[in-house]
């Protein structure tokens, strides 16, 4: 069998990896094993924190919501449940949502969940 040579496709490969640590300190943008390593961990945590981000935006909405619930007399588990009683499908974003721009609206809904 023939021996078969890398070197245009290894240049590749090398290539797009140290272009990917470009702007990483020391040897971990420079050397290839060490570029490969920062790279493989850099792409993980990157698909990890896209996960955590979901549940950091979650905490967010329920902190604001919670906050804007006491102004108006109630707390947010009280809160939840009387939506969910009163049939308002209304998710925690948009709440968060109107609770920080629009605090009459938050207390209009506020308002209809403990009537209905």
């Amino acid at each position: 069998m023939a021996r078969v040579k890398t070197g245009v496709v290894r240049r590749r490969r090398h290539k797009k990896i140290l272009k990917l640590t470009k702007g990483q300190r020391g040897t971990r943008s420079k050397l290839f094993r060490r570029a490969n390593e920062a790279m493989l961990h850099s792409l993980w945590y990157a698909y990890r924190d896209r996960r955590v981000r979901k549940r950091d935006l979650r905490r967010l909405w329920i902190s604001r919501i919670n906050a804007a619930a006491r102004q108006n007399g109630t707390t947010y588990s009280r809160l939840i449940h009387a939506m969910k009683k009163a049939n308002i499908t209304i998710n925690r974003k948009m709440l968060a949502d109107l609770a920080v721009r629009d605090p009459e609206a938050f207390a209009a809904v506020v308002a209809r969940a403990q009537a209905g």
